[in-house]
Formats: C-alpha cells, structure tokens, sequence
C-alpha cells in the first residue's frame, strides 16, 4: 500500500503557481513571485533570455501564451522540494498553426520566504522552441 505523506509548503506553493499560470491568473502568480525573481530562458528562440523582475517574467508569459495562440499550458507529473528548492517534472503543450507539440521537462527554482525568486526550464527536446519561435 502507498505511503501517505503530507507536501511541503514549497511543493504546494509551486503547485498553486502552475494551477494559477494554467488558469491564467497573474495576480496569483504576481503573489507567489519575489519581485526580483530572475527567470532564465534557456535556447535559441525569441524567448531565450533572462527575464529580470517581477514585470518582465509575467511579460514574458504572456508573449508565449500569445505566440502560442493561447494554447500554451503544463501539465503536472511530480513536484519535490524542500526549504531552498522545488523541482517539477512537467509536460508541456501547445499549438502552433494548427499543429500540436509537446514536450517534456522539469522546472527547477530558488525559493525563499515562501517566494520563488530564481527559474530554470529544462526541455527534453530544447530545439523545439528553437524552431517554432526563431531569434
């Protein structure tokens, strides 16, 4: 039989950001941030950068959810964490020209305070992105 264990606050503080990203709630999100949170874009897209701030991170959510038609969204298969770090292992979706992609990865941020103030996106395949958004 499976164990029954109670979440992290971290682990269901970065769940409730997902949650809130997916439903499109950036007030939520705005609440869950440091307000010089730095979230980093790995890639070679238009969207490989490092956003800066509590503003630019939510513009840059918003330029993707636009690029991708407003289909982009993340699906939840695990999340970790402890006091300093949370980890999720994630599958991302979205529809480009009528065309459906997906990929997998797994998210990783700093928290502090009860706050996310640092971001790192995974991609099982990076190259994706790369070519659906070129620089």
């Amino acid at each position: 039989m499976a164990q029954v264990t109670s979440e992290h606050p971290n682990a269901t503080l970065f769940r409730r950001g997902y949650e809130a990203f997916n439903a499109g709630d950036m007030d939520t999100i705005r609440e869950l941030f440091d307000e010089h949170i730095v979230w980093h874009n790995g890639g070679r897209s238009r969207f490989s950068h490092d956003a800066s701030g509590i503003d630019e991170t939510l513009g840059f959510f918003m330029e993707l959810v636009q690029a991708s038609e407003g289909t982009f969204h993340l699906d939840i298969h695990d999340i970790v964490a402890n006091d300093d770090h949370a980890v999720a292992l994630v599958t991302s979706h979205q529809e480009v020209g009528g065309v459906k992609y997906e990929d997998l990865g797994s998210h990783v941020v700093h928290m502090k305070n009860g706050k996310v103030t640092e971001s790192w996106f995974f991609a099982w395949n990076p190259y994706q992105q790369d070519e659906l958004f070129p620089a």
